[in-house]
């Protein structure tokens, strides 16, 4: 009946979220309000440590990718999993920190990383830095120069590769903001400054293809792309490389409609790619490392909304109006995006009603999702949204001066405050 096996429908006929009631979890902590599954989480890594090692033995690490959802109580959870975590600004390496990581487990990402961000990574030993233009090369050689260090760096390369997803998320293509090509060249101009700099320390490539990927085809073709440049890296400088990031992307459920292949398959046919290059080469295995985000966190979070107005257009469309929306879920109006949902205080009855759901911002694209079935709504019901732990708390704002709702951890059964909802008074706090 749902998307996934860690919600259930109780006596009275509620959602529940790992045997928890969400009405009850609304009326306790209000509404807008983030709710996420620590299990899930930890099942979800758990199970990409499966899949990794039947694939590469003990040769391979798993990175949460932060953006996703960075919060210190993710990388309190993490931090024991033998999990690393890719950061992609100052803020994230911040809380990563805050929450227990260690900065020698942390990869800095970023197409523009500031010189006062790269500094502070420095500073606090980070663990490497993802290398996406030629300006930081420079600048992360400077700052370690100065430090008297020599900074670990890793080479982000475009393979080329259509990822078949929104144009938004694609960025392993030759047309993406992201990275070096190897067709152009800029891959080896990269490369040659990277070796000749004195502070630097070159140990591995990476790539990262797009997002909410549903088939493994393009992870394969990467694959065996980055694996083959590892090898011609090889015979133009004399250099193995012991690393090999290939990112994350891994798609999940937004709806029925998604049908993302099989975790197995999509890594298995990924490390296939680069078992067969790396014979075809006789280069070593590197060290293989993913970037998994969404499929850890986006599964285990619903927002919940309290019902407000009811607008019915015949002919046209049915417009149920919630407390929250872009502020709290812009990914409507970035992407489309599209959710299954339902009324958590009903949610054993048919989902016969064909709605739209609104936001409260002024806004006409304030929409979380569009022309969906729920069970007939009703003024103070309780809507759940399902598939919203990756990029909703962390992409919230103050549209409209909105305060960003709390998030709760549901953990031994019990639902936590993890990050309190902002008052009035946070609103203006910064303001002189």
């Amino acid at each position: 009946m749902f998307l996934y096996n860690h919600f259930n429908i109780n006596e009275k006929g509620h959602l529940c979220m790992d045997g928890v009631d969400t009405v009850d979890i609304a009326k306790t902590f209000g509404t807008p309000l983030y709710v996420i599954s620590r299990k899930y989480i930890e099942d979800a890594i758990n199970e990409y440590h499966r899949i990794m090692r039947a694939n590469f033995g003990d040769n391979y690490t798993i990175a949460y990718a932060s953006k996703a959802l960075s919060a210190k109580f993710i990388y309190d959870i993490i931090k024991d999993m033998s999990v690393h975590a890719d950061v992609v600004s100052g803020g994230e390496i911040y809380t990563a920190l805050a929450g227990g990581m260690k900065a020698e487990n942390l990869h800095f990402h970023g197409g523009n990383k500031t010189r006062n961000e790269i500094g502070y990574a420095l500073s606090v030993g980070i663990g490497s830095f993802v290398i996406d233009n030629f300006q930081e090369i420079a600048i992360i050689n400077d700052l370690a120069k100065a430090k008297n260090i020599t900074a670990n760096v890793i080479l982000r390369v475009k393979p080329g590769v259509d990822a078949h997803t929104h144009e938004f998320i694609q960025t392993g293509k030759e047309d993406t903001k992201f990275g070096f090509g190897i067709k152009d060249g800029k891959a080896f101009e990269a490369l040659n400054a990277i070796i000749s700099s004195e502070n630097l320390n070159l140990i591995g490539i990476h790539c990262h293809i797009g997002s909410q990927l549903l088939e493994s085809k393009p992870f394969a073709m990467a694959g065996g792309i980055m694996a083959d440049f590892m090898a011609e890296i090889r015979e133009k400088y004399g250099i193995t490389l012991p690393h090999l990031i290939m990112g994350g992307g891994f798609g999940v459920k937004y709806t029925y409609s998604d049908k993302p292949e099989s975790l197995d398959d999509m890594i298995k046919n990924m490390a296939d790619a680069i078992k067969s290059s790396c014979a075809k080469n006789n280069f070593p295995l590197p060290h293989i490392t993913i970037e998994p985000g969404r499929s850890v966190v986006a599964p285990s979070g619903i927002t919940l909304y309290e019902v407000g107005t009811v607008k019915e257009l015949p002919g046209i469309r049915n417009y149920v109006s919630v407390d929250g929306g872009m502020t709290d879920n812009p990914r409507y109006a970035l992407y489309d995006a599209r959710y299954e949902c339902v009324i958590a205080d009903r949610a054993g009855e048919n989902r016969d009603y064909l709605a739209t759901i609104a936001g409260k911002c002024c806004e006409s694209g304030d929409l979380v999702t569009k022309d969906i079935y729920i069970q007939k709504p009703q003024p103070g019901d309780i809507l759940a949204v399902f598939t919203t732990g990756a990029y909703n708390f962390s992409m919230a704002s103050n549209y409209n001066k909105t305060p960003r709702p709390p998030l709760v951890l549901i953990e031994n059964g019990k639902p936590v405050l993890k990050v309190r909802g902002e008052t009035y008074e946070d609103l203006i706090r910064l303001e002189i």
